[in-house]
């Protein structure tokens, strides 16, 4: 049996290189669909990761609060921080708000930590520069704008703390924050100075945070929060997760689809060539059948050169693969993809797969030839 199969395989061998230039074309078209089917199934795979670096470009989302009206308290975020994946978390910042007033007109003070709101906000734009000494701070765009606070200059900002107790305190304005949404008209300073000033520390009203998560990741770290630290609620940001979900399954449900039309047209052109080699070789096929070959014999002698042709084109078409994935990837999403090589014997298989089904119809066509139709007259 070994050596017969030895030998199928040799006469399969044999048979394609002298007809390589026909079957040249089929080998190439598999190699073709090889090449993007494995850069598809690679970007497929990478798609989550990458779209969620996209999209922390738009902020953050998840969304730290205290229960009901009450403030958040700081050490409580610390808790709930500790239950946050380090490897997944860009940044977390707490945000407290204070209306404060300049010159007797009322303003808005938001409390942040400036290097962590640059990693949960990479959309707000500075003119200027970010504060990094005590008492500095930012203005919204629209306040720039419409009073005299601007870059450069001094603010004296006063107010009462909840105790009723008056406080003032100068700010140096380094930069002009601009966003295009509400931002633009608030006052942004440290929460370190903001706590200084009222006096009032260790409370926040909300905390951003920004993990590179999918949508059921972050609902099940926000039901894990919840539970482990009862006084904090975490909510999902959801006009950012499902943005984020939607663009997702969209692009993959296309992605897919290209994926199977590309495995339809491999398969076409595999039949369309098995087939011209059948018709090309009836008398040879017929001159074995006198001889005593049997249909299940010729028949397999097609599905190994089908068989062959798949191998031999998938694994060229997965090398060619590799730089495909990475240059879609690099020009779509100005990243680079991490080679996923595991996938180089997947493709091969599907490739074997799809060219010995597409050799079937050529092979019931060889398996249906009559030697005294095809040899008359030899």
């Amino acid at each position: 049996m070994n050596k017969n199969k030895a030998f199928a395989f040799r006469l399969a061998i044999f048979s394609l290189i002298r007809r390589r230039s026909r079957l040249l074309a089929a080998l190439l078209g598999v190699a073709l669909g090889a090449v993007v089917l494995f850069g598809l199934i690679s970007l497929c795979r990478d798609l989550p990761r990458q779209f969620r670096d996209e999209f922390r470009a738009y902020g953050a989302n998840l969304v730290f609060a205290g229960l009901g009206s009450a403030r958040l308290d700081l050490n409580d975020l610390k808790k709930a921080k500790g239950l946050l994946p380090p490897n997944k978390l860009l940044g977390l910042t707490p945000l407290r708000y204070e209306s404060v007033r300049n010159r007797l007109r009322p303003y808005v003070a938001v409390g942040v930590d400036f290097a962590q709101s640059q990693k949960t906000s990479p959309f707000w734009r500075v003119t200027g520069r970010w504060p990094n000494e005590p008492f500095e701070m930012l203005v919204g765009a629209d306040i720039a704008l419409n009073s005299d606070l601007k870059e450069g200059s001094f603010a004296t900002i006063d107010g009462r703390n909840p105790n009723q107790e008056r406080y003032a305190k100068d700010f140096r304005i380094v930069g002009t924050l601009a966003t295009g949404g509400v931002e633009d008209g608030f006052l942004f300073m440290a929460l370190a100075d903001l706590e200084k000033m009222t006096g009032i520390s260790g409370v926040a009203d909300l905390a951003e945070a920004s993990l590179t998560l999918g949508a059921d990741e972050l609902k099940t770290l926000a039901a894990n929060v919840k539970a482990t630290v009862p006084s904090v609620e975490a909510r999902l940001v959801t006009r950012i997760t499902d943005s984020e979900t939607n663009a997702l399954t969209k692009l993959t449900s296309l992605v897919y689809l290209v994926a199977v039309v590309i495995l339809a047209l491999t398969m076409i052109c595999v039949a369309t060539t098995m087939m011209t080699v059948v018709l090309e070789r009836r008398k040879e096929i017929g001159l074995k059948k006198a001889l005593g070959a049997e249909n299940n014999r010729v028949a397999r002698e097609f599905l190994v050169e089908g068989a062959i042709v798949g191998f031999v084109g998938g694994f060229l078409g997965s090398l060619g693969g590799v730089v495909f994935a990475q240059i879609v990837a690099y020009n779509v999403f100005g990243r680079v993809m991490t080679p996923r090589l595991y996938l180089i014997p997947l493709t091969m298989l599907v490739m074997v797969i799809v060219a010995v089904v597409a050799s079937r119809s050529p092979v019931k066509k060889a398996s249906g030839i009559e030697p005294a139709l095809v040899l008359k007259g030899e």
